[in-house]
């Protein structure tokens, strides 16, 4: 009992003297160590005491933490997130790094809000860790998968002609310091697009309000695409959606649209799709099944790639290019598998799922404190 009471002791001296030395650190030091903790360790950490807490709850760490995570060349702390239809909707995740470097990944499930097994789930896009999601696609939800907290968005009371159709879009409004979230009605016939309204949201305001109407041909029932302030859709100039589209831009702070000039492509390419690449406007152009460009926008147009069929192709074409690591690979969707394409030597791997067979959709995401 002695030796006991002894042992009891000395482990509560132990971790009195750790306290002590955590204590006795400079502040920014503290900092600095916290800064390079995942989200799930901070999160443990602010129980630490209630100068932790209020450190890792400001404003300034949360940023800080943020652009470290979402720079950091290892994409340590990004996740990708599919969505499933069989045997029911469901939403799955994994870490990039296991995907990119492991054998064999295995996935784990999400509890998105308002999980049911009936419901459809689509995911509009993510920003600075938060996701946009719908659910049978009228009820759209804000969403931190990291923290776990979320928020249902007010019905947008948008009511129009049986057969209409809606596209969301989610982005961030820099110097408003808001997260936004748009949604395309639309109704057409047969000459053109008969009608659309078009309503923001802001998440600092928690309301909707209706904006011009979209007037740059016939949206593709696809989501917004969001880089450099701006949302951008993928749209028809008539009804018959051949290869004359248009990418129209919707700005989230001036509420303008604009029409995005388009590259210089090659003839032959048979079909095109708007994308996003490392936070940029990204185009992907199908040459007959024979190869793929991928022209990215920064400053202008650059075809950073093209990427062959050393594969058949059979009906699918490569889609939703996810990331570029630092090595030059990039993680590309081929219809319901993940390929990874290293452009160094023309070679093609395909991660594994162990518990995964298809998939509808992907995107990624950075873990963040970001709230809501």
């Amino acid at each position: 009992m002695m030796e006991g009471k002894r042992i009891s002791s000395d482990s509560t001296a132990h971790n009195q003297l750790k306290k002590i030395k955590i204590a006795h650190l400079p502040e920014e030091i503290i900092q600095d160590i916290l800064l390079r903790l995942p989200v799930k360790s901070l999160l443990k950490s602010r129980c630490v005491s209630k100068s932790w807490n209020s450190l890792i709850s400001s404003s300034r760490f949360v940023n800080t933490h943020l652009k470290r995570s979402a720079e950091n060349a290892d994409f340590a702390n990004h996740r990708i997130i599919f969505t499933l239809i069989n045997p029911s909707f469901n939403l799955k995740q994994c870490s990039v790094n296991s995907l990119m470097c492991e054998p064999l990944t295995v996935a784990s499930n999400v509890d998105y809000p308002n999980k049911t097994p009936h419901s459809a789930v689509w995911v509009v896009g993510s920003c600075n860790g938060i996701i946009c999601v719908a659910i049978d696609e009228k009820d759209v939800f804000l969403w931190n998968p990291a923290t776990r907290k979320s928020k249902q968005l007010p019905p947008a009371g948008v009511e129009m002609k049986p057969g209409f159709y809606y596209i969301w879009g989610f982005g961030y409004s820099e110097s408003e310091v808001d997260y936004k979230v748009v949604g395309l009605f639309c109704a057409y016939g047969d000459g053109g697009l008969q009608e659309s309204v078009v309503k923001i949201y802001s998440l600092r305001a928690n309301s909707w309000k209706r904006i011009e109407d979209f007037r740059c041909g016939v949206p593709f029932d696809e989501t917004g695409k969001f880089a450099s302030g701006k949302l951008h859709f993928a749209a028809s100039k008539g009804m018959d959606f051949d290869s004359r589209w248009n990418i129209v831009s919707l700005d989230l702070k001036s509420e303008a649209y604009g029409i995005v000039e388009q590259p210089s492509y090659e003839e032959g390419c048979s079909d095109f799709s708007l994308e996003l690449v490392g936070g940029c406007l990204s185009i992907l152009c199908d040459y007959e099944m024979k190869r793929t460009d991928l022209w990215v926008l920064k400053e202008s147009w650059s075809r950073l790639l093209s990427i062959p069929y050393l594969m058949d192709p059979g009906k699918y074409v490569y889609s939703n290019p996810l990331l570029m690591m630092p090595n030059g690979d990039i993680l590309l969707v081929f219809g319901a598998c993940f390929v990874v394409y290293n452009p160094k030597d023309d070679s093609f791997r395909c991660p594994r799922i162990s518990n995964v067979d298809t998939f509808l959709e992907a995107d990624i995401y950075v873990e963040t404190l970001v709230p809501l």
